[in-house]
């Protein structure tokens, strides 16, 4: 008789459990390809990063073209054809930085310039395919980056590097809206 008591309330509270979820708000179903927003401005965000990845693929490259090399020597050479002195702030900052550049150095930085071109040119990829996740890429890509840009905008505010700002920051508030409006849309039906 205690079994039986035992059992039916058991079977009552899992009826009442059963009951409350015909009454939930459905679930937020995770979408994997953003059907909602504009193609064209999502495929113009994926060639830009596109060509910031060839970019950044061939600067890595190049760099290793410099191994086994005097770079100090290649980087005096270079302030004397394009008429800056050595001596001068600009110039004496790159003379440095090139007696630092060990062979090491220099693998180390084509490899992050390879990887860094890799997840650029799978973020394009993504976003041409207008995948969700790619978007969140270019968030975080984009965020990752926009406090160098604004270090280099304070040291010396010119036209390349306020530029680069203004579209990288364009990209990234692009980017945070249309995810953002996805969460504020209505759920669709469970149907």
């Amino acid at each position: 008789m205690l079994a039986r008591r035992w059992f039916d309330s058991i079977a009552r509270v899992r009826r009442q459990r059963h009951d409350s979820k015909k009454h939930r708000r459905p679930h937020r179903r995770w979408v994997v390809v953003d059907e909602k927003n504009s193609p064209a401005a999502l495929r113009t965000v994926a060639v830009f990063e596109a060509v910031k990845g060839v970019l950044v693929l061939a600067l890595g490259l190049g760099l290793l073209s410099l191994l086994h090399k005097d770079v100090e020597d290649l980087a005096e050479n270079l302030l004397f054809r394009l008429h800056i002195n050595s001596d001068h702030k600009v110039g004496h900052a790159i003379v440095n930085a090139a007696s630092k550049l060990t062979d090491g150095r220099l693998w180390g930085i084509a490899a992050l310039a390879i990887a860094d071109s890799g997840v650029r040119f799978v973020e394009a990829w993504g976003l041409w395919k207008r995948h969700v996740w790619a978007q969140w890429l270019a968030v975080v890509t984009g965020a990752v980056y926009l406090p160098w840009e604004i270090i280099k905008l304070a040291e010396r505010a010119n036209w390349l590097h306020i530029s680069v700002f203004v579209v990288n920051l364009a990209i990234l508030l692009y980017m945070l809206y249309i995810r953002i409006q996805s969460f504020r849309s209505p759920v669709p039906d469970a149907s």
